[in-house]
């Protein structure tokens, strides 16, 4: 939406929160305009339900440990602004009107560039050079995303494009359909609303106005929402065999590391009228149970999911309603001890900045009516906060999402922890000086569990919006108790050199974790933590902050790097992959630029040396401590 505040306030507001999905800050040092600013125009233009955003241009983003942004100001502004009204009129597909506005910071002339929304008639704006959909583009996050194929099916719905869903199955006929399945609608149906007319009709004409059949010169053709709804398992294996759910069960907190472990794996197939029914109770009979007085008659205490029925259900209904059937990969339910992970093909159609919003952007309409009527999924566009409020009512921490575009793929994790208990008391109590507020801690505990938080995530544990949250998560940088990883959508938040300090080696990270403890790759997660806290707890605390800080930055120069793998292997001897763990590089990248010119320095030298190809060949200082390495044989 686009704001009342002027740049001065605006840029005040960038540096409390960096760029949003409304707001973006680009410099401009000369007289030509990047085709950038027109990507974010084109992008601002089309995101759904946005209302458009604004555009500073002339401000510079100072990367320093924390981004910071200063007026550059625009050299000659009516140029560059009359540049930029021309090229908004034949560039894309159609004229857009934009209202640019020169507004003087100091001794600084910033250009404020208001995109308004267009109306969804007109949608989508594209590049006309370029075309569809790659053309086109979205505003996910602070970020420009190029449209895909499915991108654009939520610009033409209402226009007479077919979603896919109502497509024709080739091969498919009236025999395929499970008439138990259409029986288990009918049951579904009438006791959402009994007196429902459409109970009194055929099968053949109710499939038809749900849209699972499709009339092409007088002959019946099934389509998607029909066979994957109705059809016959048989069917689905013939015509469909990868659209399955694999529900899988790992012992213990992290994903099999050793290919000889046992696999315990439930795949489920059939229509989605009684699939789901199945897979609700496959879940909810694997959860750890708990006592429950209230919900019991007279009294009495039951035992129930730890997770809520509620959230099982809607959980499971969005993975298989809103997933992609365009790609050929099955939905995955990971069953971790302390965590179930859902996994499902297609990212988000909805940006993942407004989760928590009402309304959706449906992938599957026709077979996401057939869920809502018969009451399997929620009030449209509810799901994700309804599963947000019922956690927080059992005193769980609240879901995760990750909508990932670049590997085409939604995750949704859900821990059974509950925040704030007598144990994380206790743990909290080691940064008392600090006078952490409630929901700093709610930060640091996720962390722990999880290995990672975002602003989102963040917004969830504690109900703040987007600007307080930001400042939260910024003193808590500041006290080098988290550290930020990645960059614009894909921001988020590990433990800083301060936290792993005050963590005993009873943490471990990169080892096997204590109970109760979550140290998987989570769905927020850009490199595993115990990647890049590879052994931290045995290394000495300044040179563990050493480590630490070398990702605080992307790119240091090379005789910083040489300087802490010098330090690395003066503490022991490691091994090449051990020192590229440690300093976030590849292998192979390590070994060419600072292993080999070490060794040739005479800075770093072999753990043997009379075999350089040694199996367990490590690299040493000459102040590295020696360890005896086996028995010594005497000579005659």
């Amino acid at each position: 939406m686009i704001q009342k505040k002027s740049a001065a306030q605006l840029i005040k507001e960038l540096n409390a929160t960096d760029e949003t999905e409304e707001l973006e800050a680009k410099e401009q040092s000369s007289l030509i305009v990047s085709k950038t600013v027109y990507e974010t125009i084109c992008a601002l233009a089309n995101e759904p339900d946005l209302g458009g955003g604004t555009i500073l241009l002339g401000v510079e983003k100072e990367e320093a440990l924390f981004s910071f942004y200063t007026p550059s100001g625009v050299n000659n502004p009516d140029k560059i602004s009359s540049d930029i009204a021309s090229s908004c009129a034949t560039t894309f597909n159609q004229p857009i009107r934009i209202d640019i506005k020169p507004e003087l910071i100091g001794d600084k002339t910033v250009l404020r560039i208001d995109v308004p929304e267009l109306p969804p008639a007109q949608k989508p704006l594209y590049f006309r050079a370029t075309g569809l959909p790659k053309g086109a583009f979205r505003r996910i996050g602070p970020t420009d995303i190029r449209c895909t194929d499915e991108d654009l099916q939520i610009f033409y719905q209402g226009k007479g494009s077919d979603p896919f869903d109502v497509r024709i199955v080739r091969d498919a006929s009236w025999d395929d359909i499970d008439p138990l399945a259409v029986l288990a609608y009918r049951s579904a149906r009438k006791e959402a609303n009994p007196l429902a007319e459409e109970l009194n009709w055929s099968d053949r004409d109710l499939l038809f106005a749900l849209g699972s059949t499709r009339s092409v010169e007088g002959v019946l053709k099934i389509t998607y929402t029909g066979l994957l709804s109705f059809g016959k398992q048989s069917a689905l294996r013939r015509l469909l065999p990868s659209h399955r759910v694999d529900y899988v069960r790992v012992k213990g907190t992290t994903w099999f590391n050793k290919t000889d472990e046992p696999v315990e794996s439930l795949d489920m197939r059939g229509p989605l009228m009684s699939l789901i029914p199945r897979i609700i109770s496959a879940v909810s009979d694997d959860l750890p149970r708990t006592l429950d007085v209230e919900g019991g008659r007279l009294g009495q205490r039951v035992e129930v999911p730890v997770m809520p029925y509620r959230v099982i259900r809607e959980a499971v209904v969005n993975a298989v309603m809103h997933r992609s059937y365009q790609v050929f990969q099955p939905v995955q339910i990971i069953r971790y001890a302390n965590r179930i992970v859902i996994k499902n093909p297609g990212y988000s159609l909805k940006s993942q900045d407004r989760f928590d919003t009402p309304g959706s952007s449906l992938r599957n309409p026709t077979i996401a009516a057939i869920m809502h009527e018969t009451r399997f999924a929620e009030t449209k566009g509810s799901g994700i906060r309804v599963m947000q409020a019922k956690m927080r009512e059992s005193g769980l921490s609240a879901p995760t999402f990750e909508s990932d575009r670049d590997n085409d793929e939604f995750t949704a994790t859900f821990l059974f922890h509950h925040f704030l208990n007598e144990s994380d008391w206790e743990w909290l109590s080691r940064f008392s000086a600090l006078n952490l507020t409630e929901d700093q801690m709610k930060a640091l505990v996720f962390v722990r569990e999880v290995g990672a938080i975002d602003n989102s995530t963040y917004r969830n544990l504690t109900h703040l919006d987007t600007l307080a949250a930001s400042k939260s998560l910024r003193l808590l940088r500041e006290a080098e108790l988290l550290i930020d990883r990645g960059s614009g959508a894909r921001t988020h938040y590990v433990p800083g050199p301060e936290m792993l300090a005050r963590e005993t080696s009873q943490i471990q990270f990169g080892g096997s974790p204590p109970k109760g403890t979550i140290q998987d790759n989570g769905p927020i997660l850009d490199g595993a933590i115990q990647d890049r806290g590879h052994r931290m707890p045995d290394l000495p605390i300044p040179l563990r902050k050493q480590v630490l800080a070398i990702q605080l930055k992307k790119r240091l120069p090379a005789d910083s790097i040489k300087e802490i793998i010098e330090a690395l292997c003066g503490w022991k001897a490691l091994s090449a992959e051990e020192i590229s763990r440690f300093i976030q590089r590849d292998r192979v990248y390590t070994s060419q630029q600072f292993l080999g010119p070490m060794i040739l320095e005479g800075r770093l030298a072999y753990l043997f040396p009379e075999m350089v190809q040694h199996p367990d060949q490590k690299y040493k200082t000459k102040t590295t401590p020696e360890k005896p390495r086996g028995r010594k044989v005497s000579g005659r």
